[in-house]
């Protein structure tokens, strides 16, 4: 059975990208446009891994990550961020919140992949 991520991001352009990436290599991808879409995707199904960005309207990726990480069954679940933000701080918070990684925007597939791969059990 395919790995199942959630990809979160406003950019129409690189969710697609992503999930290009991503389905060629055999995952099931599924994308939401900011993390409140995220939470709700969430509620439906479960994923093996999340990517998220941080700069995003309505909900944030750290408030995501925040909030995922109150719920029992995704503690554990690897989020990764992957944004333009480069800043020590904003990775500092996302670690607080609960982020697993960070890759930064534009991202190389290949390091993309080898990200999952690392985080995956």
């Amino acid at each position: 059975m395919a790995r199942k991520v959630l990809v979160v991001d406003d950019s129409p352009s690189l969710r697609q990208l992503v999930s290009i990436t991503l389905v060629r290599q055999g995952y099931a991808v599924v994308e939401a446009a900011n993390g409140q879409e995220g939470l709700k995707q969430l509620g439906a199904g479960s994923f093996d891994v999340i990517l998220t960005d941080l700069n995003m309207p309505v909900m944030d990726g750290i408030a995501f990550v925040q909030q995922l990480r109150t719920k029992p069954a995704l503690k554990f679940t690897p989020v990764l961020l992957l944004t333009t933000e480069t800043r020590d701080d904003q990775k500092a918070k996302a670690r607080a919140a609960g982020a697993t990684g960070w890759l930064t925007k534009p991202f190389e597939p290949v390091a993309l992949l080898a990200a999952l791969k690392k985080v995956l059990p």
